[in-house]
């Protein structure tokens, strides 16, 4: 990969680190992508990936889905940038409305991050309170509020995991083991100003953990008794776990959700909606401000419209398709590992699965730290090698797309085979 190399010495000049997302540095130079189709990535040597990062799980259909770059190659001819209201954004608050029954009205924005950070404000504004629950391990974008770090242990007060992060703001955030109602609850009881509990239905940001059995429902149980609004963080798991996101799968309705990810299909947009009681705080009609030049462009919103019509329609064939790619997957790297007497274990759902190199069930932040993160290091390494491209960190998620293949999971598995022999050795 001599361009790659040539081009992240150049980008290292003229870039912070050579990249403008830690996430996308690898050992010991990334790959440059020149061009995406369908389920492959090209690189500036002309090599090709199967991609299963798949924009951290944002391309749900794929890259370059025809419908989509379609219908947003026709707005581009009438412009990409009003800053003035459009009967676009009309038309997708209805499909997002329609999608997710506990959103009555939504507001565009552009990422997840802008959309949690308005959902944590809107909780403050709508409650007049200060404090705000997380779980260890849920990453809802990299600001201070929750940008956070637990102890091992007990809840406590967030502390800033990043040098100019303002201990003062994190200390607000109060943050507690996944998958621990007890604790949850024993936080409630010491806590009276907490203003809202963000949570991850499904985590994606630290490998793939999932809730255990009643988790969710005794969440939206106990934040009803207590009277905390409740927030369902479906940047990543909207649409992906299902059209109706995380909350239809597990039959749970939020106070708050945001989207983002495969709202757009590659496209910069996200939303922040819910009850209408509280999106009515937001300004210019409330006192809760939240603006912005880009919000609600015609191109996202473009974009975002074709994606969820396209889900839509094709949502019967789509979703059991990518729950049977991910079970043929899952069942086969598991045979593969054990074969090879290497300890893992494999967390997966619709969609996504990833294998954790520990013997231990990985249930929440503790455990997942346990996983062997040389070990896939050497996976990622040797997939990569084999023309497969999954996310580069085991605290990240393999995501499929619409757009995978038999040909692609049949490719797929053979490198595996052949990267965890590596493993082993």
């Amino acid at each position: 990969m001599a361009k790659s190399r040539k081009l992240f010495s150049d980008a290292k000049k003229v870039i912070p680190s050579g990249v403008n997302s830690p996430v996308r540095y690898i050992e010991p130079y990334p790959f440059f992508v020149k061009r995406s189709e369908g389920s492959s990535l090209w690189d500036e040597d002309g090599n090709r990936y199967t991609d299963f990062c798949n924009g951290y799980g944002a391309l749900l259909l794929g890259h370059t889905r025809k419908e989509i770059i379609s219908t947003v190659s026709s707005q581009l001819k009438k412009g990409t940038l009003y800053t003035t209201p459009t009967a676009l954004e009309i038309e997708l608050s209805k499909l997002i409305i329609k999608n997710f029954p506990s959103i009555k009205k939504v507001r565009t924005v552009n990422t997840g991050a802008e959309a949690t950070m308005t959902a944590i404000r809107l909780a403050r504004g709508f409650t007049k309170k200060k404090k705000i629950i997380k779980f260890e391990g849920c990453y809802h974008g990299a600001y201070d509020t929750v940008l956070v770090k637990a102890g091992s242990g007990s809840a406590h007060n967030g502390i800033s995991i990043s040098d100019g992060g303002l201990d003062e703001v994190s200390k607000n955030t109060l943050v507690v083991p996944y998958n621990d109602i007890n604790e949850l609850e024993k936080t409630l009881t010491k806590n009276k100003d907490v203003a809202g509990l963000i949570i991850e239905p499904v985590l994606a940001n630290m490998g793939l953990v999932l809730p255990e059995k009643n988790f969710l429902s005794d969440v939206r149980k106990i934040t009803k008794q207590y009277d905390v609004p409740l927030i369902f963080d479906e940047v990543v798991n909207g649409f992906r776990i299902s059209e109706g996101g995380a909350q239809k799968f597990f039959h749970i309705q939020p106070d708050i959700t945001t989207l983002g990810k495969a709202l757009g299909n590659g496209f910069t947009i996200a939303a922040v909606g819910g009850k209408k009681e509280i999106m009515n705080k937001l300004s210019p009609d409330g006192k809760v401000y939240q603006a912005s030049t880009f919000a609600g462009n015609p191109i996202s919103v473009t974009a975002a419209i074709s994606s969820i019509k396209t889900i839509n329609k094709i949502k019967n064939r789509l979703y059991p398709k990518l729950e049977r790619y991910c079970k043929i997957m899952v069942d086969e790297i598991d045979d593969l590992a054990t074969d090879y007497h290497i300890p893992h274990t494999i967390n997966s759902i619709s969609s996504m699965f990833q294998i954790f190199f520990t013997n231990q069930k990985v249930i929440d932040y503790k455990t997942a730290k346990k996983s062997n993160t040389k070990k896939f290091q050497k996976l990622f390494s040797n997939l990569l090698k084999n023309g497969i491209f999954i996310a580069p960190s085991q605290y990240e998620t393999v995501f499929l797309s619409d757009a995978h293949t038999d040909a692609d999971i049949t490719k797929t598995l053979g490198a595996y085979g052949l990267s965890l022999k590596q493993v082993k050795n």
